[in-house]
């Protein structure tokens, strides 16, 4: 009778093991997502144009050529 009850307790020590890693892994995928979303509202800024610019570092560069 006491091997029974210890199977039993292992099955239900592994349930509540595999559980928590479950929830563990939705909330650590829930907190990435709402951090992700906070960092893209706070970096609004205008977009520049894509491409090359000619800067005056660039201009300096050259000159040394």
């Amino acid at each position: 009778m006491s091997e029974q009850k210890t199977n039993n307790s292992r099955r239900q020590l592994l349930k509540n093991i595999g559980l928590t890693v479950a929830v563990g892994a939705v909330v650590a995928g829930t907190t990435t997502a709402v951090q992700a979303s906070t960092a893209e509202t706070e970096n609004k800024e205008p977009k520049t144009k894509k491409g090359y610019h000619e800067t005056q570092h660039i201009r300096d560069y050259y000159n040394t050529l």
